[in-house]
């Protein structure tokens, strides 16, 4: 083969547990693998581009104030427990905001390597666009495909620019010159290695692949399950890039696609149908079966224990969702009122002593084999909630009922109203609304697609995390406002492959 080579043709090797593109792979040597039909080009699609149970991202929550450290556990004799130390040793670079936290097999290999992941989808993505023009099939089956590999290949661009980049609109940051990511829009392989985009080029791309998409997608695709990404999801994601993106001109941009998606999809899930005659019974937000405000899902299953969050044994594990996002929640022992549904709905619980406390993410119950990774109807509530409360805060007095209305209709649908009305909320400080804006989003949106990092970069919060290690020593590290680790390290195994991938500085 020549060095330019379509890697598609080594793409369509990995795909051999989908049927319909096996048949095809079967039959030809791998030399002479090309994809012929928009079928076989679905079928790359489905297990190149799309996520399914990808691991990855296993860490973010790690970097945020909603993890706390509790040291290493104990067993029933009082002596450490072994079991626990890996778990404490995987995640402690990350708590501390350690500049080498990627540096290291082992912890790669937890779903830390976040760059090779993206990429490897994105090349996936590229793939399908590229061979787009070379197989049979109708214009609008093949506008279908492009609609969600480019909707997919701004997704990852996205998670990668804000995992790597420093916030759009940071004090401080001209995204014309701050770095981003590589932007890597085909599939040829060439000699020559990517150097890193601005944060404007890559912003600017996922824009352009996303209105592309919204477009195609409304045009010539539903989709027939929350696995498939359709206009909705295109529509919501832009509110996501928009409210990144900070500007003033961009929360006009955040309405604007929140009104499409929610004069389509309005519907949020209410809590209180979680209830039965035995009381709650566990209904969980991104279950697809009980939930009709997922709109995209993917990922792993939390419950499933990882390299940084096990199963509770003899006393709290390492890290758990920490006090201070407990505490944001309106709770109540009172069967007929237990006002925040969220704090027993959201979260995995744990028990020492007879003491209950936040485990972990617990917003899909353990038999779905998938994750809550993707896209919900009350992330869009909020971005516009925010939208409007920062334009507000720029001096728009109308925009305060605007702002106040979309936390009320979040808020209702999560409070227990079975017996008791829920008490809107009524802000007319425009510091205290964006402030409440703030506090839930963190509520609504916790341990989930990295939401609240995100959230920490972009509103440049001070946050400390009180370390305890395996002797039960507690070190206090501070993460101040701007602080050069919002771009998190490039891992090792990127920049050693790349010599010309600049660093992130320290």
């Amino acid at each position: 083969m020549t060095k330019y080579t379509i890697y598609g043709l080594l793409l369509l090797l990995s795909t051999l547990t989908f049927s319909s593109c096996k048949k095809f792979l079967e039959e030809r040597s791998p030399d002479e693998i090309k994809p012929e039909t928009v079928a076989d080009l679905q079928s790359l699609m489905n297990g190149e581009a799309y996520p399914y149970q990808i691991v990855t991202d296993t860490y973010v929550d790690l970097l945020t104030d909603d993890i706390q450290s509790n040291g290493l556990g104990r067993t029933f004799d009082g002596n450490p427990d072994d079991v626990y130390l890996p778990y404490l040793q995987n995640g402690t670079r990350v708590f501390k905001w350690d500049a080498r936290m990627f540096d290291g097999d082992p912890i790669l290999s937890l779903g830390t390597d976040s760059w090779s992941i993206y990429y490897t989808k994105i090349k996936g993505c590229n793939t399908v666009i590229d061979n787009l023009g070379k197989v049979s099939g109708s214009a609008e089956q093949k506008n279908a495909l492009l609609g969600q590999v480019l909707f997919l290949r701004a997704y990852y661009y996205l998670k990668l620019v804000t995992l790597y980049g420093q916030p759009y609109s940071g004090v401080g940051i001209d995204p014309n010159v701050s770095l981003g990511v590589p932007l890597i829009l085909n599939s040829v392989v060439t000699d020559q290695y990517p150097v890193r985009n601005t944060l404007k080029e890559v912003y600017g791309q996922i824009e352009k692949d996303l209105l592309e998409a919204a477009g195609l997608l409304k045009a010539n695709f539903t989709e027939a399950s929350t696995f498939r990404v359709g206009h909705i999801a295109a529509y919501s994601l832009l509110t996501r890039l928009y409210l990144y993106m900070g500007r003033a001109e961009d929360m006009d941009k955040v309405i604007q696609y929140a009104n499409l998606v929610l004069t389509e999809r309005p519907v949020l899930t209410q809590m209180k149908s979680f209830f039965d005659a035995g009381g709650f019974s566990g209904g969980k937000i991104y279950d697809v079966t009980v939930s009709p405000e997922v709109v995209w899902v993917y990922g792993i299953n939390p419950n499933a224990p990882n390299g940084y969050f096990p199963e509770q044994r003899n006393d709290r594990p390492p890290y758990t969702v920490s006090g201070s996002l407990a505490a944001l929640y309106e709770t109540s022992t009172e069967a007929d009122d237990r006002k925040d549904l969220r704090y027993s709905g959201y979260f995995r619980m744990g028990s020492v002593n007879n003491a209950a406390y936040l485990l972990g993410n617990g917003k899909i119950g353990s038999i779905p084999k998938y994750g809550t990774d993707g896209i919900r109807i009350a992330e869009v509530y909020l971005n516009r909630a925010e939208a409007y409360a920062k334009k507000f805060l720029n001096g728009d007095v109308s925009s305060a009922a605007k702002a106040n209305a979309d936390l009320n209709t979040l808020r209702a649908s999560r409070y227990d109203t079975r017996n008791v009305a829920y008490q809107p909320v009524n802000y007319s400080n425009a510091n205290d609304l964006f402030k409440f804006c703030q506090d839930e989003r963190r509520r609504e949106l916790c341990l989930e697609s990295g939401h609240r990092w995100m959230d920490i970069k972009r509103w440049g919060l001070n946050i400390t995390h009180h370390f305890i290690d395996a002797d039960g020593t507690m070190t206090d590290y501070t993460l101040r406002s701007g602080s050069l680790i919002y771009a998190l390290p490039i891992p090792f195994t990127a920049t050693l492959k790349n010599g010309r991938l600049a660093q992130n500085p320290r």
